[in-house]
């Protein structure tokens, strides 16, 4: 069996030696086994260290390794059918390419030939390509190994390295950060020795597996971790300290900053799940420590597909342009050195269409023997659902018309109380009615009409008009010639529930009176009444007034 292998390897010297052989034989694929960080191949008849390395490497120069790391003194004795374990470090590049999963807004990219590159859903994206996300715009890439790539808008990123080893496929990614964030979810990279790395003008972000954020603001670089672990370097250094999660740190001119804990994920004030307005608004209990509050809007609870984002120094979040449908809320905190909290991911639907109308009347009070309640306009609306209720739930609720075909409802007369009431707008859409959500409530008490006696007066003399008051009330009396109060006799405001008024010719008149409350509020006038001025006076269902003794009565 000695003789054999010295044969075999006499036989693999002269051919590596031979100058006749410029290149040497071909492996055999059959003869490789592929692991997931590494591969093993069987030594053929032939084969020596220099020529696997050469051939299964990226460097011939790699066989002192391969010696080392599977104890072989002598790389020309290789028994035949020997496992030669190769590393994934020392496999050569295939490249690899990335894919835009989702976007929005304007998204520009170049080439690394610098042509520029029309992206859209599913555009094929290769190494040297750089992107530029715009204002409120977004960007999502996917990587074969299911890693996933964020750009929020106003970012920049350039894709340095796409390459994944051969034979196992491990990753090999490099994201230089050129301006803004940029935000990664990265398939674990332990098993198959992967590699993921966030290069910056000032530090470099290395992980083997993790949700982490990197965002370049001026001269600084602030890493944040949410899972996993992110070593994290100077430029050309060696890792100053790494990440755990929930752990951030701010990298500048002066070196690495320590790891700080990141803030909690901020609670939600209220009850957020349904959004029934056009602006979107959140409002989180304040954080200790934040100095802002940032929410990013997705279609996706992972916010691959993110569509909008919105920062505030307050506690108050709002977001405009959305579409109506079902969205997550992922919020955060950042702290007074910018470094971004845990996120709060809440899902909600947001349905604010058909928008309700303006609501018109009746407001704050009203004093109207018969109430009518009335709202703007809706241009395409099919109809209106007016509610009125006791309470501002709507629990009670005294009048539900789902159908109203104008934009206004008389509910005659109603009870002295305090009501609320709202309305919506109904569409025809093409799948049957669409309500969109209520307007906001109105609230408005139902007081007292105003009260006027049947009016009287002596035959002869001027008119005088008395009639009861709340305090604080001004009057506006009109005396009109017909029933339309076309033509006037008289119109006068006053001060005192009192007026009087020099007698005027003989006919048919029509007297109306209505009150001013001490609040600015104006109320209807009263019902009409008609009185005839002749040679004496008379009612208008003609019974005779009589002036007896200074006391006005009517005669019968």
């Amino acid at each position: 069996m000695r003789s054999t292998f010295t044969k075999i390897a006499f036989l693999a010297l002269c051919l590596a030696e031979a100058p006749l052989f410029a290149a040497p034989p071909a492996l055999d694929p059959a003869a490789v086994q592929v692991g997931a960080a590494t591969i093993t191949y069987r030594a053929q008849l032939g084969d020596t260290l220099g020529v696997i390395a050469a051939q299964l490497t990226s460097s011939k120069n790699n066989w002192v390794q391969l010696a080392k790391l599977n104890h072989i003194e002598n790389d020309r004795t290789i028994p035949v059918g020997t496992a030669i374990i190769i590393p994934v470090a020392l496999l050569p590049d295939d490249p690899s390419t990335a894919q835009v999963a989702a976007m929005s807004g304007n998204i520009d990219a170049v080439g690394a030939d610098g042509r520029p590159i029309e992206i859209s859903i599913g555009t094929i994206l290769s190494e040297g390509t750089i992107i530029n996300t715009g204002s409120n715009s977004f960007l999502s890439l996917s990587l074969p190994d299911q890693s996933h790539v964020a750009l929020p808008s106003n970012s920049q990123v350039k894709l340095s390295k796409l390459r994944t080893a051969r034979y196992t496929n491990s990753p090999r990614t490099e994201i230089t950060l050129l301006k803004g964030r940029v935000e990664s979810k990265v398939s674990p990279l332990d098993k198959n020795k992967g590699r993921f790395e966030v290069h910056s003008p000032l530090a470099v972000a290395g992980v083997r597996g993790t949700d982490f954020r990197v965002d370049l603001v001026g001269d600084r670089v602030m890493t944040e971790v949410l899972s996993g672990g992110v070593a994290v370097a100077k430029k050309n250094q060696a890792p100053a300290l790494t990440l755990r999660p929930g752990q951030g740190n701010v990298t500048n001119g002066k070196g690495v900053g320590k790891a700080v804990a990141l803030l909690p994920a901020p609670q939600l004030n209220g009850r957020p799940q349904l959004q029934e307005r056009p602006t979107v608004r959140f409002s989180v209990a304040a954080v200790a420590g934040a100095r802002s509050y940032r929410a990013q809007i997705a279609t996706d609870a992972d916010a691959r597909n993110v569509v909008s984002e919105a920062e505030s120094d307050n506690t108050e979040l709002k977001i405009n342009g959305l579409e109506d449908g079902k969205y997550f809320a992922r919020i955060t905190a950042l702290d007074q050195t910018g470094l971004q909290g845990i996120p709060q991911i809440t899902a909600f639907t947001l349905k604010a269409r058909p928008e309700p109308p303006i609501s018109i009347e009746p407001k704050n009070k009203s004093r109207a023997e018969d109430v009518i309640f009335s709202w703007a306009e809706v241009g395409n609306a099919q109809a209106y659902h007016l509610q009125v209720a006791s309470d501002a739930e709507f629990r009670q609720l005294l009048l539900d018309q789902p159908a109203v075909a104008a934009p206004q409802f008389s509910a005659g007369k109603l009870a002295l109380g305090t009501y609320f009431w709202r309305v919506a707008t109904i569409v025809e859409q093409g799948k049957g009615s669409d309500q969109g959500p209520y307007g906001d409530p109105q609230r408005f008490n139902l007081l007292p009409a105003l009260q006027v006696p049947k009016f009287a007066d002596a035959v002869e003399g001027d008119l005088s008009f008395r009639w009861s008051a709340e305090p604080g009330q001004t009057f506006v009396v009109e005396i009109g010639r017909d029933a339309g109060y076309s033509a006037l006799l008289l119109t006068q405001t006053t001060a005192t529930p009192e007026i009087v008024v020099p007698r005027p010719d003989n006919g048919t008149y029509f007297i109306r009176i209505k009150a001013i409350d001490a609040d600015g509020y104006v109320g209807p006038f009263s019902p009409s009444q008609k009185v005839y001025i002749g040679s004496r006076w008379i009612t208008s269902d003609g019974s005779p007034l009589l002036n007896v003794g200074g006391n006005t009565q009517t005669g019968h």
